[in-house]
């Protein structure tokens, strides 16, 4: 709002109101704003949830320390949950279709998750919101953002063709530059559903390519491919991020992580320079999205302050499913979900020890008719728990981890 106040102030000379053009100063504001949400009004928050008794309800794994979390806080999601929206409201241009993508994946996530944590605490039902019902909100989210993307017109991608003797009558009429080598090329600005491929030359990827075999056809039928692709996304993602929230800062120092990231691969994905000199795809746009990952980074930060260990509150799945949605969605429409599994490996190799646990569990279950398990526990997190490694320890090895993988992700621009 105060973008677009300052945006209709600029017309008066008014001196500073130019300010609030430049993406770096309003996603500076946005990661200041957010501290402060998170960590000023997150304290009062955090004395509202122990005055109305909404503690957490622990099981008893036999994991060290387990018993000194019953009765923390949760919900502290909604810490989070405003110090993103507030900020981006303020600071973001609300008419960008990516920055209203992100509120809407927001807003989605965080009230699917708000609903489960409202079961199990108010409703005393330990369940919670029925996993039916939590995909169907994940596969309703992933249907919003697949369909818009596709169908909506200020999507759309700026490509650089190289002009070669066989496609020279074709572009022609088009105005060429001549790059550093001394070869043609032109910017084309066009709608597609291409995304990008790590580690590949010429890394662009067509979901087409998918139904190849439909010939002529595969064109006309190539939304559903991507709308199907975009909701196993969000529902992975939100999921793997849900199962990852075990351990007192793990998923929070985590998100951070993933959230600098993403900023990054947004900001140069929206820079027309940078975009040419990295050589990789450019999406008119999208740098507005650095505003969203400023607030991101700067709510998971000020959260950690009371979530790390020994944490005073936690998140609950009102958190850690609409960090995981916010996740999914940014790197679709920043066209890096094929960068997932390494920008989010933490998450993944959570979800898959889980998976692998159930999955061998039930196997040899089968066959020797008593189930044997891969792991001492699982998500892995507790594994090394059952181990004894002290918590704080795994989540900073595990946080070591992410940054690895972060620093991988980004040299996948170049690295090729």
């Amino acid at each position: 709002m105060i973008y677009h106040l300052f945006e209709y102030l600029e017309q008066f000379d008014l001196p500073g109101a130019g300010m609030f053009q430049y993406l770096s100063f309003r996603a500076s504001f946005a990661v200041i704003t957010s501290l402060v949400i998170s960590m000023i009004f997150g304290k009062r928050i955090i004395k509202m949830l122990k005055r109305k008794q909404i503690g957490e309800s622990v099981r008893d794994l036999g994991l060290h320390g387990q018993n000194e979390k019953q009765g923390t806080p949760t919900m502290g999601g909604i810490i989070i949950l405003a110090s993103i929206i507030i900020p981006v409201l303020l600071f973001a241009n609300l008419t960008n279709i990516y920055i209203i993508l992100m509120l809407v994946a927001t807003v989605w996530m965080g009230l699917i998750g708000f609903l489960d944590d409202y079961i199990k605490v108010f409703k005393k039902n330990k369940e919670g919101l029925r996993g039916k019902f939590k995909v169907i909100g994940q596969v309703g989210l992933g249907l919003i953002v697949g369909l818009t993307l596709y169908f909506s017109d200020d999507v759309m991608i700026r490509e650089r063709i190289q002009i070669t003797q066989e496609n020279f009558n074709e572009y022609k009429t088009e105005e060429m530059q001549v790059d550093q080598a001394g070869n043609l090329y032109i910017i084309q600005e066009h709608k597609d559903l291409l995304t990008t491929i790590p580690f590949v030359k010429n890394n662009e990827f067509d979901y087409s390519w998918l139904i190849w075999f439909s010939g002529k056809y595969a064109d006309h039928f190539v939304w559903i491919i991507f709308v199907l692709a975009v909701i196993f996304i969000v529902t992975a993602v939100s999921n793997g991020a849900n199962i990852t929230d075990g351990l007192d800062g793990l998923t929070t120092g985590s998100a951070a992580i993933i959230g600098v990231t993403l900023g990054v691969l947004a900001w140069l994905s929206g820079n027309a320079i940078y975009s040419n000199y990295l050589n990789i795809m450019h999406i008119p746009q999208a740098g507005e999205l650095v505003i969203f990952a400023g607030a991101f980074i700067g709510a998971t930060i000020g959260f950690l302050w009371y979530n790390s260990y020994p944490a005073q509150v936690f998140m609950g799945d009102t958190g850690s499913l609409a960090l995981g949605g916010i996740i999914a969605v940014f790197a679709v429409v920043i066209r890096k979900e094929l960068l997932i599994p390494i920008i989010c490996g933490v998450y993944l190799v959570e979800s898959l020890s889980v998976i692998l646990q159930v999955g061998w569990f039930k196997r040899t279950k089968q066959k020797y008719g008593e189930g044997r398990r891969l792991f001492l526990m699982a998500p892995i997190h507790h594994h090394y728990q059952k181990k004894g490694f002290p918590e704080p320890k795994i989540v900073t090895r595990f946080w070591i981890v992410g940054i690895m993988l972060a620093v991988i992700s980004i040299v996948t621009l170049k690295m090729r």
